[in-house]
């Protein structure tokens, strides 16, 4: 009876005491983009029904992510700071396990590890370990953040990660995420604007570097195809059928399940990169402005976490998770509507993949673990 009472107690105190609100929405979102996933997988063309598989890896995928969010919330990574050097070590051991047997190529692309049962892409996971040893390397720098040291110190750690995911996957996309995660926490960390027209500046100068020396052949097309889809018809489809897909759907959609474009796989993968694509042709302006309306409802909600937190290392914590929902969230969408190239950038908590659904509900366990332990209201300036 005792043990029962306790475990109601933790229970109750928990539900209390942590964030409900990201639970709640990461699970609303995540619900919303089963619908999609499942009406995506249909396949009536080759009569291979993959959606009732794919539910069940993404509902299991819920499941892991709910119970990440409550494992590292009860975290306090406070008590982590000081190992931030080890942790960025191991980040970069995690990215490189991609050179062992165990890294696997999908679409092109080796950026996962196949663990038997499931896969991993270290990526994903990367961004979080990222988001925490940037934070406690800008809290142990944070007197001489602003100043030339501190920033070569904090852009070394960050061209460091960023080269490791490249160097080990190719995947440009995802560690051009790990710089707009660190660009987001440094002026959250006090960086004065100036900065953003140098940054701009120095980005705009190495353009010819990374063209001539980083970005491969496929990369570059993809990049040339949004302003001359000639160059490359089969590049170019894909995103100019997901505008279409987009565009038929107007107000309303035509329905779910009802899609034409999506029902007859005219866009490949619509699942994942494209999922948006999806809403919008079968739910419409109204079902785009939903995903965007809970998206930034998450979003906003990190950035409160972020400005109640107890410590400037909790705040830029929060802010780091919510700085990387609003930069890929809006990256998938204008790549949905042909604003931007193709990077494989998925929808956070819509798209398919089991990867992604867990990454995403930790990060959100992470900001509500310095949600629950914030200052008490009669402490707060």
């Amino acid at each position: 009876m005792d043990t029962a009472r306790y475990i109601v107690h933790s229970v109750t105190h928990y539900i209390k005491n942590t964030d409900l609100y990201l639970m709640l929405l990461g699970l609303v979102c995540s619900i919303y983009g089963m619908l999609l996933i499942y009406s995506a997988t249909l396949n009536p063309v080759t009569a291979l029904d993959g959606s009732t598989k794919n539910l069940y890896v993404q509902g299991a995928a819920i499941i892991l992510g709910l119970a990440a969010f409550v494992a590292l919330s009860l975290i306090d990574l406070e008590n982590l700071g000081d190992l931030w050097k080890i942790f960025v070590i191991g980040n970069i051991l995690l990215q490189f396990l991609l050179f062992t047997p165990l890294g696997t190529e999908v679409n092109g692309q080796r950026a996962w590890l196949n663990l038997g049962v499931t896969s991993l892409q270290p990526g994903e996971l990367g961004k979080l370990i990222f988001i925490f040893t940037i934070a406690a390397h800008m809290t142990e720098i944070q007197d001489h953040i602003t100043e030339w040291r501190g920033l070569v110190s904090v852009g070394l750690h960050t061209l460091v990660m960023m080269g490791a995911v490249v160097l080990s996957s190719g995947d440009t996309g995802m560690a051009i995420q790990y710089l707009m995660i660190a660009v987001i926490m440094l002026f959250s960390a006090g960086l004065p604007l100036k900065w953003l027209g140098i940054a701009a500046g120095v980005g705009i100068a190495s353009v010819p570097i990374l063209w001539n020396y980083v970005l491969k052949d496929y990369q570059k097309t993809r990049i040339l195809v949004l302003f001359d889809p000639s160059i490359d018809v089969e590049q170019s489809r894909q995103a100019t059928y997901g505008k279409i897909a987009i565009g038929s759907g107007q107000f309303t959609g035509q329905g779910w399940t009802n899609g034409t474009m999506t029902q007859m796989q005219y866009v490949p993968e619509n699942q994942t990169d494209y999922i948006f694509s999806v809403a919008g042709e079968e739910l419409g302006f109204l079902g785009c402005l939903l995903i965007i309306i809970l998206l930034m409802a998450l979003i906003i909600r990190l950035f409160y976490v972020a400005y109640r937190a107890s410590t400037p290392f909790s705040a830029l914590i929060a802010v780091g998770v919510g700085g990387m929902l609003l930069f890929q969230t809006f990256m998938n969408i204008f790549m949905n509507v042909g604003l931007l190239p193709v990077m494989g950038l998925t929808l956070p908590f819509f798209s398919y993949g089991g990867t992604s659904i867990v990454t995403m509900f930790a990060a959100l366990g992470i900001a509500a673990g310095v949600r629950m332990r914030e200052k008490p209201s009669w402490l707060q300036n």
